[in-house]
């Protein structure tokens, strides 16, 4: 592979930083001075500074319970991102992505290798909603979200709806849109007030509590990984406080 993601994928840095690092002549390969677009193998010796590196890291992957107001992103300069939330050891990349606005589960990695080859997951299902005044949703508008909606030119695939509370709903997607789920309330004449994500794949919220964050389990992330590839079909369950008439 090609020297500067071979770098990046110990964890060191990015492949942009490693091309710098590359082009300072800092980066020695089998103890020559390595050029940009050299290619390495395992069995090579990659040096930055003299030191050895070439060790992969195992991939750290974290479920954070995102609170409102934390920004998906990893751009230093944006207050409240999600990097400097987390304050994690090992450079992470937000692979959920919810929105500023909503909070619950947010699935996080250590490599951005991971992100880069699957499909984001924040296509995934989002949560909940919760009215702000006027009646409680009915029966038929939930039947008309799970059989599609009409929005942004397009019917939204069907989806697993059901009925938690006068105001409030659990719903499954096979699909991500953007804001799909406050776009769906508003087509039925709803306000969708609190969004919250449950479950993402093979991921649940569980017991995190709000702002809290734990790394997933070997099997959790095979699960995930399994779900995720270019020719998977991703699915995600959320569950969402519902939405009145506005």
């Amino acid at each position: 592979m090609r020297l500067n993601k071979y770098i990046s994928e110990t964890g060191a840095c990015s492949r942009r930083e490693a091309d710098k690092w590359i082009e300072a002549g800092r980066v020695t390969c089998n103890g020559a001075i390595a050029l940009l677009g050299t290619r390495v193998g395992d069995a090579d010796e990659v040096r930055v500074d003299g030191e050895l590196i070439g060790q992969k890291k195992k991939a750290v992957y974290i479920a954070l319970n995102k609170p409102m107001g934390v920004t998906c992103t990893t751009e230093p300069d944006i207050e409240g991102n999600i990097v400097d939330f987390i304050h994690h050891p090992e450079r992470i990349f937000p692979i959920g992505r919810l929105d500023q606005g909503l909070r619950g589960i947010d699935p996080a990695d250590e490599q951005r290798r991971h992100r880069q080859r699957n499909p984001p997951l924040g296509e995934q299902p989002r949560e909940g909603i919760r009215g702000d005044g006027g009646s409680a949703i009915t029966d038929l508008a939930l039947k008309m979200m799970a059989d599609g909606v009409k929005i942004m030119g397009e019917i939204t695939k069907p989806c697993r709806v059901s009925r938690t509370g006068d105001r409030t709903f659990r719903m499954i997607l096979t699909q991500g849109l953007n804001r799909q789920i406050r776009r769906m309330c508003s087509a039925l004449g709803y306000k969708a007030q609190r969004l919250k994500r449950v479950r993402i794949i093979n991921i649940d919220l569980g017991a995190l509590g709000t702002g809290e964050w734990r790394e997933l389990s070997d099997s959790e992330v095979r699960g995930l990984l399994s779900r995720t590839g270019p020719s998977a079909a991703t699915q995600a369950g959320l569950s969402s406080p519902s939405g009145r008439p506005a």
